[in-house]
């Protein structure tokens, strides 16, 4: 049986709004989609946030009080490692807008607003930034895991008794997400931008083959994986503890 998400594991979409009750309805919409949230009335409260948990998305009001919005977007796309942010607002005037999106954030949405189209927005913008937390591949990376090697180099997995075992292109590019990324919960469009990026589309079905072929070559049993587990309404979960080195 799947282990349960934890908290770490999910992506964390932080709400700063300090209206309760649109951050009540915003919060309980994307905890539905399956999202980790995080409400924050400040900025302050945002900063203290973040250095808790790596956050993957800002959900931000323009008008708070203490620090205004657009001055927490532009401190946002300053830092060392960007958030994303998409601006929700009740200002419907352009200069807003067009300000928000120059100074960094990623997409800018109106109140009132339809609940799917935020849901959409928010999908859209992960799916597009998920790379600004992915670690690169690194050539001459080496991998280990219950007694499996995977060289990224020269793309040679051998298993526990130094028996090389093949991986085709796609087989390859799977695991290395899953070794880049053990222990946490990856959705399948997560997978598929990280495999396929701009090539795959919304009925894509490569990523389920190709999962049903890594398992099997990894040696997992399909009807009770224990390696790469299937977490109901979430994703898969790469279970082993992953040792990385270089050269």
């Amino acid at each position: 049986m799947a282990s349960p998400p934890t908290s770490e594991s999910r992506t964390l979409v932080a709400v700063v709004e300090d209206d309760d009750d649109i951050a009540e309805l915003v919060s309980d919409l994307l905890e539905r989609e399956g999202y980790d949230v995080a409400r924050c009335r400040t900025g302050h409260e945002l900063d203290r946030l973040g250095d808790r948990r790596r956050i993957d998305l800002v959900l931000l009001d323009l008008m708070l009080p203490g620090e205004d919005g657009l001055s927490i977007c532009r401190r946002l796309h300053g830092a060392s490692v960007r958030v994303p942010v998409i601006i929700v607002t009740a200002k419907g005037d352009d200069i807003d807008r067009i300000l928000g999106l120059e100074i960094g954030a990623d997409d800018y949405l109106a109140k009132p607003f339809n609940p799917r189209e935020l849901v959409a927005r928010v999908r859209a913008v992960l799916r597009r930034t998920r790379d600004i937390h992915r670690p690169a591949p690194i050539a001459g990376s080496h991998y280990a895991f219950e007694g499996w090697t995977l060289d990224a180099g020269s793309r040679l997995l051998r298993d526990p008794g130094g028996q090389e075992v093949l991986l085709t292109g796609g087989e390859f590019d799977l695991l290395l997400v899953f070794l880049d990324h053990p222990q946490r919960v990856l959705s399948r469009d997560q997978l598929l931008d990280w495999t396929r990026g701009r090539d795959s589309g919304p009925f894509d079905r490569t990523i389920d083959v190709q999962l049903s072929r890594l398992r099997r070559k990894l040696g997992d049993d399909p009807k009770a994986p224990r390696m790469i587990r299937t977490v109901r309404g979430g994703g898969y979960l790469f279970a082993p503890v992953v040792e990385r080195r270089r050269g």
